[in-house]
């Protein structure tokens, strides 16, 4: 009782630790749950944008709703600073549990139920109640041990708070994940934090504590520290598991490359699927359609030099070189593990014809963007068959500074093409996309493939994953100078309006038309045919 009445006045009191070496024990308490804190905050946010797609908004709920509910767990920690030292020590093995298992937990109901935004919103909202109330605890406990103004002991702990996030941001993406990955790195980070926390009472203010309080700090940790260790060991089998659960039983390759999942499922060339980062890629079924509306139209001119953004599939290469005069096919991928798995891999090999065994075609492992910065030469025809524009992670790849690299890197009469993702379903995403390319000086052609047999651009929902019908796929082919032609059979007629329908009736507001090499179910918007 008189050690609670000195610890509430601010004054040091009898420890089994010097008064400084208690102030520096409690200051690495802070810096390393604050490190773990920050680790739990990004996992959700990976995860969120891994499983849900659209990053922004993800990472927009889960930050909000964290700091919101820190503000809540600020309140609550009001009534246990009474009892500090049992209080923060219960929060920390709280804290661990919950946030150690969080990844998990997310993947196996997105694997098993088919939706885990309520899940992400309820871990959000519970991480950042307990987050919060660890500093008005850890302030409690600070002054307990070392006669310091508040000022100063606040001062301390925000220092030692905000250096271990930094640890903890920068130990997540270039460590954890690259090492551990996402589930064993959110297990790992568990364990350190309920370690950390647990060590830090029971050590330090074990005097604050009754032999029950005790007896329970102990018994809450050691369980704690033994439910991670054990689901760590059995994580792998685990995500097979819900992997099985996800693509099904066919899942032949499924590797965590330096940039993404990749995953591949079917036994063959003609049921092979490539899911990148949970989403459909490439599925054999009707990939050639997709391919070949998106190289043919800008091969109608000259097309001696091919360059490829993206692409390491080497399906759009394919595709390139069924032209017999084309002498040199530059593909710039950001992923070396996809290139790898097309070259090795049977089934994806022998999709792709073997076209990184051709000698025409060079494979670069490079960010697009950063790589035509470095100025390579000019090339007649630019294929860009990058991620979806709706993945806010590839934004920079749809913007007016890439497509104005691009533009440079054009030999005159040069002629671009850029997948701009579904018109219909998406038409908002399709048609920035176009403007953004004549925001670079490009005169644009947009046109779009009907039907597909899977849908890979909305996100990796379970749904996703799942054969349906679709309104196709959008590009926009373009130009530094005039518009390029497509080889249409006849011009279309003015179209006046802009609206969605005019992407909804094609009867009417659209025309057939047979582009060089493709299906005739391909069909030509004149949106901006007429010359303006």
């Amino acid at each position: 009782m008189i050690d609670q009445q000195v610890s509430l006045r601010g004054g040091a009191a009898c420890l089994p630790v010097r008064p400084r070496t208690g102030r520096c024990l409690v200051l690495a308490a802070v810096f390393v749950c604050a490190a773990c804190g920050l680790v739990y905050e990004l996992e959700l946010v990976a995860l969120a944008s891994y499983l849900i797609g659209d990053s922004v908004t993800q990472a927009s709920v889960v930050l909000s709703v964290m700091v919101f509910a820190m503000g809540v767990g600020s309140l609550l920690a009001k009534r246990l600073r009474s009892r500090a030292a049992v209080g923060f020590g219960l929060i920390e093995a709280a804290l661990a549990l919950v946030g150690g298992s969080s990844a998990l937990v997310l993947y196996a109901s997105f694997a098993w139920i088919g939706e885990s935004r309520y899940a992400l919103v309820g871990f959000s909202l519970t991480i950042g109640i307990l987050i919060g109330a660890e500093i008005p605890l850890l302030m409690t406990l600070i002054q307990r041990v070392d006669r310091q103004d508040a000022g100063g002991a606040v001062a301390d702990l925000f220092a030692a708070d905000y250096v271990g996030a930094l640890v903890g941001g920068l130990a997540f993406p270039f460590l954890l994940l690259p090492v551990l990955g996402q589930l064993t790195g959110a297990l790992c980070t568990g364990a350190v934090n309920a370690a950390a926390g647990g060590a830090l009472v029971l050590c330090v203010f074990r005097r604050d504590l009754t032999p029950r309080s005790r007896r329970l700090l102990i018994l809450a940790n050691v369980a704690v520290i033994v439910v991670l260790a054990v689901t760590a060991v059995l994580v792998d089998d685990f995500e097979r598991a819900a992997r099985r659960a996800v693509y099904g039983d066919g899942v032949r390759v499924a590797v965590q490359t330096e940039v993404q999942e990749v995953v591949l499922t079917g036994s063959g060339r003609s049921s092979l699927d490539l899911y990148l980062d949970g989403r459909l890629r490439v599925s054999a079924r009707d990939e050639y359609r997709y391919h070949e509306a998106l190289v043919h139209p800008a091969m109608n001119g000259p097309h001696a030099r091919v360059l490829i953004l993206g692409g390491g599939d080497g399906l759009a290469a394919r595709e390139v070189l069924r032209y017999p005069d084309v002498r040199a096919v530059t593909v710039v991928e950001i992923d070396r593990g996809v290139t790898r798995l097309a070259r090795t891999d049977r089934a994806l090999s022998e999709l792709n014809r073997h076209a990184f065994g051709d000698p025409r075609v060079t494979a670069v492992t490079a960010d697009a963007f950063n790589w035509l910065r470095a100025a390579h030469g000019r090339y007649d025809v630019v294929i860009s068959d990058l991620p979806d524009p709706g993945i806010s992670t590839s934004t920079k790849l749809y913007s007016a500074e890439f497509y104005g690299l691009v533009a440079e890197s054009l030999a005159p009469g040069g002629r671009l093409v850029v997948h701009g993702g579904p018109p219909v379903s998406r038409p908002r995403t399709f048609w920035t996309v176009e403007a953004s390319m004549r925001a670079a000086g490009l005169r644009t052609r947009p046109y779009r493939m009907s039907g597909r047999l899977t849908d890979s651009a909305a996100g990796p929902d379970r749904a996703t994953h799942r054969a349906r019908p679709t309104y196709g796929w959008g590009f926009v082919l373009a130009g530094p100078g005039k518009r390029p032609e497509l080889g249409l059979a006849a011009k279309a007629p003015e179209l006046r309006s802009t609206t969605e329908p005019a992407l909804l009736h094609a009867g009417r507001e659209t025309e057939r038309a047979r582009l060089p090499g493709l299906a005739p179910s391909t069909l030509v918007h004149p949106r901006y045919w007429e010359d303006r």
